[in-house]
């Protein structure tokens, strides 16, 4: 039948959401010592970006190779973020705490997960495609989230959409464990495919590591 075929919607459909459910396996495997979540973040988030134009291959063989390519770095950016994280749980926990004008605190908790955002929300995706120091791919991040300003907010709507429909009850919650980090990895991997071969186009723009590969 043509609706199963290989060149059909349906089996293109269903390749690429196993290949998700793989990638959020190999992600969750590798991420439960915790401190390796960042390494296991920057390879699904290496392998994701591949999805986006079919370029992956052999999930497996791809992960691990971005696994210890990127150890050091996404090791640093899972740190940053887990501080960033605790910092911003701290200040809501002194909004419910204080009487004394809490206002301040929300505004600071809100500008500080607005920061948290645009420093992270590209800076996985940048350490899994390009070489650079940890400084200029966080501050690449932001740029690129000043620049990109409508898809990145659209971006962050559609994972909060995500987050909401996995966590809904607990079939969407047993769905979302299976399911979920790999889901927002490539949903994150897609946007920033896009942006980041425009980016790439311009004059005297950066390679990526594979071409930076070929061209070595």
């Amino acid at each position: 039948m043509k609706l199963f075929s290989v060149d059909s919607p349906v089996y293109k459909f269903l390749s690429k959401f196993l290949d998700v459910v793989k990638l959020n396996f190999l992600w969750i495997i590798f991420s439960i010592p915790i401190v390796t979540v960042g390494a296991s973040t920057v390879a699904a988030m290496s392998v994701g970006l591949k999805m986006v134009d079919d370029e992956e291959g052999y999930i497996g063989k791809t992960f691990l190779k971005a696994f210890k390519e990127n150890w050091k770095q996404g090791t640093i950016l899972w740190i940053i973020t887990v501080v960033a994280s605790y910092a911003i749980y701290l200040d809501f926990q002194l909004f419910e705490a204080v009487d004394k004008n809490p206002v301040i605190f929300l505004i600071v908790g809100m500008a500080s997960i607005a920061l948290a955002v645009v420093a992270l929300i590209y800076s996985y995706p940048l350490a899994a495609r390009y070489e650079n120091t940890l400084v200029n791919t966080i501050q690449n991040s932001i740029n690129i989230s000043r620049k990109y300003f409508g898809r990145t907010l659209l971006l962050v709507i559609i994972l909060a959409v995500e987050y909401i429909v996995f966590n809904f009850n607990k079939t969407m919650l047993f769905f979302g464990i299976i399911l979920g980090p790999g889901f927002m990895i490539f949903t994150i991997a897609a946007f920033s495919k896009r942006i980041f071969q425009e980016i790439e186009k311009e004059p005297g723009a950066v390679i990526n590591k594979e071409e930076k590969e070929r061209v070595d």
